[in-house]
């Protein structure tokens, strides 16, 4: 029996945790240029987690990314915070469906005991501050891949 590769996941949807700083660091890399209405973000506060519907970009399609060949590609994926305490925003109004927002990275200050900020910083000088016990985010493709409106791979400088 050998080793799985990266390749034997093929176009399978992605569902990954993260459980600490590392992690978090690949499922940022996986959800950057990521767009979302407002108003798909939800805290449950009795549940105590914080989950937002976006449409990312499927960095994980190599193929695409280099320009391969095929139209590169989004699909829905929910990303979810769980052991939330507190939410914050800036520069975001909630539930404001013609606000769309679009996720540059997911980064994690670190406070007491394991507990900290889960920071989702947005363009456009936006943010989003997830206070929790510990980290613990879920990414999960909910759709199948499809064409991404603009057709184009985004670039950053």
């Amino acid at each position: 029996m050998s080793d799985a590769r990266f390749e034997d996941g093929g176009d399978k949807p992605l569902r990954l945790k993260a459980l600490d700083t590392h992690d978090l660091t690949v499922l940022s890399s996986l959800t950057q240029d990521a767009v979302f209405p407002a108003s798909e973000m939800k805290w449950d506060r009795k549940a105590r987690r914080f989950a937002v519907l976006i449409n990312r970009f499927r960095w994980e399609d190599d193929a695409n990314v280099k320009g391969a060949r095929r139209q590169v590609e989004r699909v829905q994926s929910v990303l979810s915070i769980e052991d939330v305490t507190a939410v914050q925003t800036q520069g975001v109004q909630a539930g404001d469906a013609d606000m769309v927002l679009s996720l540059l990275a997911i980064t994690f200050e670190a406070g007491l005991d394991g507990t900290g900020r889960i920071i989702l910083t947005l363009s456009g000088d936006g943010a989003i501050g997830v206070d929790v016990e510990a980290v613990e985010v879920l990414l999960r493709d909910v759709t199948r891949p499809y064409i991404a409106p603009s057709r184009k791979v985004p670039k950053h400088d």
